[in-house]
């Protein structure tokens, strides 16, 4: 399951957008591990949107997820790797007071080893990214209905 690193919190009063940093698999290929986010703390949400929320049954942990779509309780979130796990299949609907804020860029550091120009040029193009809803969320979706 993603974790973030703390540092998103710290910043967090001060101003609506804060950095979070992705550990974990369970957003490939939308998010990888060692990828930065530009999160928006308090912005509207809808299905779709990917988010980071507090795990209902451990909240000093940060997560980002998918927003599936609205319960009667809260949200039901999915990873984007169904093979990942750790989402509302596992701890149900998440209350709306644990989404903190929705992602709105995606940042990928590059490499240490990446040395050829073409490497280079293929990171640069694809390294800062905006995360909009859409395809995956489709996808999500999809799946929810299948269970």
């Amino acid at each position: 399951m993603p974790e973030l690193s703390q540092e998103s919190e710290r910043g967090r009063s001060a101003a609506p957008f804060g950095v979070a940093e992705v550990t974990g698999p369970s957003m490939v290929p939308t998010l990888y591990h060692g990828d930065r986010l530009l999160v928006h703390y308090g912005a509207r949400i809808k299905p779709g949107d990917v988010v980071v929320l507090r795990h209902p049954f451990q909240q000093d942990l940060l997560v980002v997820k998918r927003i599936a779509q609205r319960r009667e309780n809260g949200w039901w979130v999915l990873g984007d790797n169904a093979y990942a796990g750790g989402d509302s299949t596992d701890y149900g609907v998440v209350p709306d007071d644990l989404v903190l804020g929705r992602v709105r860029f995606r940042y990928r550091p590059r490499r240490p080893g990446l040395r050829s120009p073409w490497a280079l040029l293929g990171w640069a193009l694809s390294a800062a990214r905006p995360v909009f809803s859409g395809r995956s969320g489709r996808v999500a979706s999809r799946r929810l209905r299948a269970r």
